[in-house]
């Protein structure tokens, strides 16, 4: 997946999931971590990557 599929999907992702997009890109990278799919891991981890660049930082 390119960069700006990776951001374009990262922006569906949050769409459809809100807040807990981040959560649900790691934990899919988690998953496919544990089964030795290291390559679609990766593009899991760049999506929860760009979705936390995207939400910036937590503010109090």
């Amino acid at each position: 997946m390119q960069g700006a599929d990776v951001s374009d999907f990262a922006r569906q992702l949050y769409q459809a999931h809100g807040p807990k997009a981040v959560a649900e890109a790691a934990q899919k990278a988690l998953s496919l971590e544990q089964q030795g799919k290291a390559e679609e891991a990766k593009t899991w981890r760049r999506i929860e990557a760009t979705l936390k660049e995207m939400l910036g930082p937590h503010q109090s």
